[in-house]
């Protein structure tokens, strides 16, 4: 016998978290051209290495926005959880565009460093400061969704990586105006690199986790198993208890319980259900309710 909590898998996405990634997508690509047409006039690395992460940004925001749509969408029986797994999906191709990115940064850096280039401070140091100013703006709104949503932080991420490659342009434009060290621009350019690729690393195994369907960290299995076992006096056993994920917040869980005899399964199986719900952040179970030994290694 089994059953499962929450039997409506159409879950509704945050439309709050929809709406702010939305915003932050149009900002973001909106000052992009502004980035692209300043580094090509000063001649700045930082300025459009910073124009390559927003355009990044922007595709990273439009897929996050993309999939808070799709995951909106109702279950069916060719997908009986909905779409919610796509949210980790775009989670996993952000963190792979941070960490591409960081590698084209490195490599131009490399170069720089063997071929100066001449850069133009002033109009690197104006556009830089703006360029901080949208991207402050761009993480305060993203900053006020949902934080446990790895859809919503991965985007988070790539527009702070953007944030400290605006702090890095200013800095490297102050320092080639007053020393004329244009060496500052690779240099702070490669600093940056080398954040955001940390950060895309950390996108990038988390939702490598959640794809191959592992455990999640918030539940402890042993934890679940003496739970049951101390408060369902009725309960004798509890293996085969398998988690996973569908998204960063909505965990799963199948388990089998033995059982008394002459208990009544529905009773059992109702008083498990509730205990889970109320001590473990599962969204959904499946539970199966043995009496025998097994006949073999199936149960």
């Amino acid at each position: 016998m089994s059953d499962s909590h929450h039997h409506d898998h159409n879950i509704s996405v945050n439309q709050d978290n929809k709406k702010r990634v939305f915003i932050a997508m149009l900002m973001t690509f909106g000052f992009m051209l502004a980035e692209v047409i300043g580094g090509i006039i000063s001649g700045s690395l930082a300025l459009l290495a910073d124009a390559g992460h927003m355009l990044s940004d922007g595709v990273s925001l439009l897929l996050s926005w993309v999939a808070f749509i799709y995951s909106d969408k109702q279950a069916d029986f060719k997908r009986t959880f909905g779409w919610h797994r796509f949210q980790t999906l775009a989670a996993f191709v952000n963190g792979l565009t941070l960490l591409a990115i960081a590698v084209w940064i490195i490599w131009e850096a490399g170069w720089r460093f063997y071929q100066p280039v001449e850069v133009m401070a002033k109009p690197m140091f104006i556009i830089a400061v703006l360029g901080l100013l949208v991207n402050v703006i761009v993480f305060k709104i993203l900053q006020g969704g949902d934080h446990d949503n790895l859809n919503l932080k991965s985007a988070m991420i790539h527009v702070m990586g953007d944030l400290l490659g605006s702090v890095a342009a200013i800095l490297a434009a102050v320092l080639i105006y007053l020393f004329a060290w244009n060496w500052a621009d690779p240099l702070l350019s490669l600093l940056v690199a080398l954040l955001i690729m940390r950060s895309g690393w950390f996108v990038v195994k988390k939702a490598t986790h959640i794809l191959l369907e592992g455990s999640p960290d918030v539940i402890d299995i042993e934890a679940v198993k003496n739970k049951i076992i101390a408060d369902i006096k009725t309960v004798t056993d509890v293996h085969h208890v398998h988690t996973w994920s569908l998204t960063n917040d909505k965990h799963l869980m199948s388990l089998h319980i033995k059982v008394n005899e002459h208990v009544d399964d529905y009773d059992v199986l109702w008083e498990t259900k509730e205990l889970i719900q109320h001590n473990f952040p599962i969204f959904h179970t499946t539970i199966q309710i043995e009496h025998l030994d097994c006949p073999d290694d199936s149960c």
